[in-house]
């Protein structure tokens, strides 16, 4: 099976504070099987480390209302082509984000509430048919 997962899942620094969300259990999941690593945000030309970012009123924005929107959807549609032509069978996401969140993303209060919704890169992915699958499901 081919899995793409977020790069942050698998060690890479990437994420906005340039640490990652190692996962030894999805480490041992994804054995056997062909992995591609995606990292939407960097895709995206996004820095690390970087402001953290939350969906506000449908737009990707820093806290200060800077919009990070374009970099973010820039970088869902290349993650998107890349995991198309390399036929993925499914995608495995980081839980809560702005790109990845699959079940549940950030109020866009920055104040730590979640609430039920998609990031961008999780909702592309969604609308052309491909499987995703939230960590926290794992």
């Amino acid at each position: 099976m081919r899995i793409a997962v977020s790069a942050c899942l698998l060690g890479e620094n990437c994420k906005y504070n340039g640490g990652n969300n190692y996962s030894e259990k999805l480490v041992d999941y994804i054995k056997g099987n062909d992995v591609l690593s995606v990292c939407p945000e960097v895709m995206g030309g996004l820095p690390v480390p970087r402001e953290s970012a939350e969906i506000v009123n449908g737009v990707v924005s820093h806290k200060d209302g800077t919009s990070v929107d374009k970099e973010f959807r820039k970088g869902a549609k290349k993650a998107l082509e890349i995991v198309k032509e390399e036929n993925v069978d499914l995608v495995i996401l980081q839980s809560r984000s702005p790109s990845c969140g699959v079940n549940s993303i950030y109020d866009g209060s920055f104040s730590g509430k979640l609430i039920s919704g998609k990031g961008v890169f999780a909702d592309l992915l969604q609308k052309n048919g491909i499987k995703v699958m939230d960590i926290a499901d794992l």
